[in-house]
């Protein structure tokens, strides 16, 4: 209890200064654990023991990333990702690892192990700052994404290389590569295996209950389990919570997968980065801060140049290819994890380790000034070819975007209006019967409580350019539909309600429509009966003009004297033979 408030209160105190300083949280937690550690303050202690929990936070962190490999995205992104990616993880490593054998003295083996992991990015770190700039989503955003993807993908393989260029005697007598590939192909066949026939009917059972608790322990309930079965077969804790993210990727449950585990991901990712602080070791980085510096320069300068390379090779702007080369300049958390695997496989000193553990550190708080210092040359005022190109020019970046909350038979309706007027729609609904029926007419709704507001924010509210309630009942309120605007502004929010005394309640608030569920059926069924009862066209249409009147003028008052009685006196209970003249 007493380390756990002193290492949040540090943590609250520095995150908030670095993000006032536009530094990023990241900085702030590795700043917060040093300060903290037993080589500063020395308030809190036992640095590895908080670790080994602190890694489910990138366990966490793969299982996210893969809940957003659907195929269709996956696809769309398959040149940036396994082009740009592949060409940017092998480019930077290599030269990285050729570098440090040539100016440092490390072996070969030594080298490699160093340099492929400095290949590597901040996700932790990059996609914020997309996302605050608010280019997540654009041509630029989504390139940088892809090649952070590819490096998430590959630290199973560097962790196999790393393992292949062991000198622990310990590791000699481990099973063959092609041993560990065909466990690793088992592993993953069962895996996929377990979640088309087991998870996804227990998600669905938990779902028929509408236990959210239940929900949240299934979530980390599949990742563990994956993470546990990859453990016991001796490989990647973190491959078997990735594939446990792909194999739900196409779920219905993804949205709420995401909102439930993201929590968790970001206390244990913040816990991780306390912990790396705790553990750098402050007296070597002391004893040489020339060479932590030297080494930091080294990265940056070789990442950014070899990743403009790259970008001028495929055809990016050179601006575009700067910036980005630039945003994926430093080195990356899982470095450290890294790092660590090649100091087990004594490759490299602990002492090294931490040398270099301090050098990703110092390469992460030089990438805000840099973003910063290349400000004029990322918002140059004429677009250049890269940037109407590459991923998501074809997507839905085209069009506008609705979030549709509820796919019953109101909601199919508004659904199918917008999708053939162009707007994509992403759809979610938490009965499991109407999800599964849509399925089987080839539409996909995202199982989810589209009440909440972590739920909205997965499924893509803040890129929305509508939001429209289509719920059974009472189930959207005021307080509702002001928290969902003050989240997403850019939003437009529609919600219909059940009877006018629900319209009453939100005719206050910023939603752009409030829609009575019932109201233009029962118009349509009286101008149909009218029809049949021989009224001319003119006849009809005047008849719905005076009730449409009548119950606006009814409305307006009894929403500015708060009495469902007021107007009382428009409400027609017989024939009325004055209207019936007036109409002629």
């Amino acid at each position: 209890m007493h380390d756990g408030f002193l290492l949040l209160g540090f943590a609250l105190a520095f995150v908030l200064l670095f993000r006032r300083l536009g530094l990023g949280a990241t900085l702030g937690y590795l700043l917060a654990g040093v300060v903290v550690g037993p080589q500063c303050l020395g308030l809190v202690g036992q640095a590895e023991q908080k670790m080994g929990i602190a890694e489910l936070g990138i366990t966490l962190l793969l299982f996210l990333v893969g809940l957003e490999l659907e195929p269709a995205r996956l696809w769309r992104m398959r040149r940036d990702i396994f082009l740009t990616g592949l060409m940017q993880v092998t480019g930077c490593g290599l030269v990285l690892a050729a570098a440090l054998h040539f100016t440092t003295g490390f072996s070969q083996a030594a080298a490699l192990a160093l340099g492929l992991p400095l290949a590597l990015s901040s996700t932790a770190q990059v996609l914020p700052m997309l996302q605050s700039s608010g280019r997540l989503k654009t041509p630029f955003g989504e390139r940088a994404f892809a090649i952070l993807l590819f490096q998430d993908l590959s630290i199973i393989p560097l962790i196999t290389i790393v393992a292949a260029l062991s000198r622990n005697p310990s590791d000699a007598g481990g099973p063959p590569g092609w041993l560990m590939a065909v466990e690793t192909a088992g592993a993953i066949v069962v895996l996929v295996l377990a979640g088309r026939y087991l998870l996804r009917p227990l998600f669905r059972l938990i779902g028929d209950l509408g236990e959210r608790e239940m929900f949240v322990v299934a979530a980390l309930f599949t990742v563990l389990a994956a993470a546990a079965l990859m453990e016991f077969l001796g490989l990647s804790s973190a491959l078997g919570a990735f594939i446990a993210g792909v194999m739900l990727a196409g779920s219905p449950y993804r949205h709420e997968l995401e909102a439930d585990v993201e929590p968790f991901r970001s206390i244990l990712l913040g816990l991780f980065f306390l912990s790396v602080g705790m553990m750098l070791d402050l007296t070597a980085i002391l004893h040489d801060p020339l060479f932590v510096v030297a080494i930091a320069l080294l990265v940056i300068v070789i990442k950014a140049a070899v990743i403009v390379g790259i970008g001028a090779l495929l055809g990016m702007g050179w601006r575009s290819a700067l910036a980005l080369g630039l945003l994926l300049s430093q080195g990356g958390e899982f470095g450290f994890v890294l790092f660590a695997q090649a100091t087990h496989a004594m490759l490299i000193a602990p002492q090294a380790a931490s040398l270099f553990g301090a050098v990703v550190t110092l390469s992460m708080a030089t990438t805000p000034f840099l973003m910063n210092a290349t400000r004029r040359f990322r918002t140059a005022p004429v677009a250049e070819a890269d940037e109407r190109e590459g991923p998501g020019a074809q997507g839905a970046g085209d069009c506008a975007s609705a979030l549709i909350v509820g796919y019953g038979r109101f909601g199919q309706a508004v659904g199918q209006m917008l999708l053939t007027s162009g707007i994509a729609v992403t759809l979610i609904d938490r009965n499991i019967e109407a999800i599964d029926r849509s399925a089987s007419f080839g539409v996909r709704v995202y199982f989810g409580d589209g009440t909440r507001l972590d739920v909205l924010r997965q499924a893509g509210a803040a890129e929305a350019e509508m939001i429209l309630f289509c719920l059974d009942g009472d189930q959207v309120d005021a307080a509702l539909v002001n928290a969902v605007h003050h989240a997403f502004p850019q939003a437009s929010i529609h919600v219909r309600v059940f009877d006018r005394r629900a319209k009453i309640r939100l005719e206050p608030t910023p939603a752009r429509s409030v829609i009575r569920e019932t109201m233009e059926s029962a118009i349509t069924m009286a101008r149909l009966a009218l029809d049949d009862a021989g009224l001319s066209y003119e006849a009809i249409a005047r008849a719905e003009t005076r009730y449409r009147a009548r119950d606006s003028e009814r409305l307006a008052l009894q929403i500015e004297t708060g009495d469902m009685h007021a107007a009382d006196h428009t409400i027609v209970t017989e024939v009325d033979a004055a209207l019936i003249a007036e109409g002629g």
